[in-house]
């Protein structure tokens, strides 16, 4: 089989860059895979594990020749590299990005980009709660959801071309205006972040007697919200800069939902609190049914099991 691309370059090779890099080694998905990373610290790394063919931290040069470039940086770092990497891409090219924000990347990107290459932005829906080259994972990406957000204007044969990638590293494909992708994943992904970071926080301010026993005594609830709160503080500190017109959004109609409960339970309305937790057991059965975290069940779905966005 031959590769799909000739020259493909990974730009930051924390956990999504170097899971990209392990995939496209084992699925052969690239003549030539360059590996770049402003940190000289990662580069040996990547160099330590063989993720790549060439390894550099010439973030400007690495994109010479490649016919595929993908951002897999923190979002505040997007518009200085594609300022540098703009006039060093080849004619053709296609440039892809992993990030979870995708309005704003858009705006950030494109004024640097000549006319002969085009931006595709995706958002591979997987992750953990590890970071660093070593953090990769080959499988990463398998029956996960990565989302397409072109506009009218992007040729369909780029966007084929991320597709029929992206396929190639196990994703189900998604496309959807970036702005509709801004809000979807504020409520599904970006507000349940915040509330983890906003819950771990308030019980670290707890007297040192309390917060021990908390810890101590952690139920599965409060062990999960400590999970989700471990989640690279740099990525989501830009999410929220990022896309903070969707996430006030949402986050207003989650305060308004809070007060009605914080009402209900200081009327002591044990109807309202019920029927609540009622339809909300309702949707978690939902989820489940569409597999581990939220995440199309491919078992389920071969049996008949509509998808559902994510």
């Amino acid at each position: 089989m031959s590769a799909m691309f000739e020259k493909v370059t990974i730009i930051g090779m924390g956990l999504i860059g170097s899971s990209l890099a392990r995939v496209i080694k084992q699925n052969g998905l690239a003549g030539k895979l360059t590996a770049a990373d402003a940190s000289e610290e990662v580069c040996a790394k990547v160099k330590e594990l063989g993720l790549a063919d060439v390894v550099t931290h010439d973030i400007a040069k690495s994109v010479i020749g490649s016919n595929l470039v993908i951002l897999a940086i923190p979002i505040s770092g997007i518009k200085a590299v594609a300022e540098a990497i703009g006039p060093m891409m080849a004619p053709n090219a296609v440039l892809t990005d992993v990030s979870s924000v995708k309005g704003a990347i858009f705006e950030a990107v494109t004024p640097f980009l000549p006319d002969s290459v085009d931006f595709v932005p995706a958002h591979p829906i997987a992750g953990t709660e590890h970071s660093g080259p070593e953090a990769g994972l080959v499988d990463l990406f398998g029956g996960r959801w990565c989302i397409l957000t072109p506009t009218s204007d992007t040729p369909i044969k780029s966007v084929e071309k991320v597709t029929a990638f992206w396929e190639a590293c196990g994703a189900m494909i998604e496309i959807m205006d970036a702005q509709h992708h801004d809000l979807v994943l504020g409520i599904t992904s970006h507000l349940p972040h915040l509330i983890a970071y906003t819950i771990v926080g308030t019980a670290d301010d707890l007297e040192d007697d309390i917060k021990s026993e908390v810890i101590k005594f952690s139920a599965s609830g409060f062990r999960g919200f400590t999970r989700i709160a471990a989640s690279d503080p740099v990525m989501w500190r830009d999410v929220f800069m990022f896309n903070k017109d969707a996430v006030l959004e949402i986050l207003q109609r989650f305060n308004e939902d809070l007060t009605a409960m914080q009402k209900a339970i200081r009327r002591g309305d044990a109807k309202y609190l019920e029927e609540c937790f009622t339809r909300t057991r309702a949707i978690r059965r939902e989820v489940m049914e569409m597999g581990a975290e939220g995440y199309p069940n491919p078992a389920l779905m071969n049996q008949g099991t509509d998808s559902e966005k994510p």
